[in-house]
C-alpha cells in the first residue's frame, strides 16, 4: 500500500509542478497526466525497487515507432 501511495503521490506533485511551470499551455480543464511524466514516476521509483531499465537503441525505437528516450506510449493509451 505504502509503493501506492508513493506512486500517487509522485503523479500529483509532478502534475502540479508541470502547471506551475507550463500555465500557458493550460486551460482551466481536466487532463490526463502527459505520459512523459507518468513515465518518469515509473523510472523514479523502480530505482528504489531494484530495478534498472535499459536504453533503447536506435533500431528498436524506429522498430516500435516511439522516440528514443520517450514517451514510449501515445497521450490516446490508456492503461
Amino acid at each position: 500500500p505504502s509503493f501506492v501511495m508513493s506512486n500517487s503521490f509522485t503523479n500529483q506533485t509532478l502534475a502540479q509542478l508541470e502547471l506551475w511551470q507550463h500555465s500557458d499551455k493550460y486551460e482551466n480543464k481536466v487532463y490526463v497526466l502527459p505520459k512523459h511524466l507518468d513515465e518518469m514516476v515509473a523510472k523514479l521509483h523502480l530505482a528504489k525497487i531494484g530495478v534498472e531499465l535499459e536504453q533503447l537503441n536506435d533500431k528498436q525505437a524506429k522498430y516500435i515507432g516511439v522516440p528514443k528516450n520517450g514517451p514510449f506510449k501515445s497521450d490516446a493509451y490508456r492503461y
